[in-house]
């Protein structure tokens, strides 16, 4: 089963410095990635900059309608009033079926805010201790996930290790 998570930096950029890790860490076997995206958002713009990733081995699984409906739902909703927002709100039902509910999105949008980024992950099959070596001495924090409170919890704490 594959679980989304969201990782938020610190910075505008973390994500794309991350971007690079994963990549890595997928070539060596140590985490299959679905699928994958950067939310960037610089100090002083109105809104985040968003991009599906590639030269990902198993890219490409949910594809840009998805991301663009996920990232719409957590960014651009808001803004855009509440006859797009009962639309996009009947479209955002299917996602509950993967664990991205209301909380999700209204979690993800309070975590994600001016001059910060987040690098979001759909993967399966990840060497945890491994992976964390190789994000060693980046400083990001888990915002969101699908996994089950305890599977959260522990995967919190092995980054938390490396901090």
């Amino acid at each position: 089963m594959a679980t989304m998570t969201v990782w938020k930096f610190a910075s505008a950029d973390g994500a794309d410095q991350a971007e690079r890790t994963l990549l890595d860490v997928q070539r060596r076997g140590l985490i299959t990635v679905h699928d994958a995206a950067i939310v960037s958002w610089r100090e002083g713009a109105k809104r985040p900059k968003t991009k599906q990733l590639s030269g990902l081995k198993a890219g490409g699984a949910l594809g840009g309608a998805f991301w663009g409906l996920l990232f719409g739902l957590i960014f651009f909703v808001p803004l855009l009033g509440a006859a797009v927002g009962a639309g996009m709100g009947a479209l955002a039902g299917s996602m509950r079926d993967v664990g991205i509910d209301d909380e999700f999105i209204r979690r993800t949008r309070e975590e994600i805010t001016e001059g910060t980024s987040a690098l979001f992950v759909l993967s399966s099959g990840a060497v945890v201790d491994k992976v964390r070596e190789a994000f060693a001495g980046q400083e990001m924090q888990l915002a969101q996930s699908n996994l089950s409170d305890e599977q959260e919890e522990r995967l919190r704490s092995v980054f938390a290790e490396a901090a």
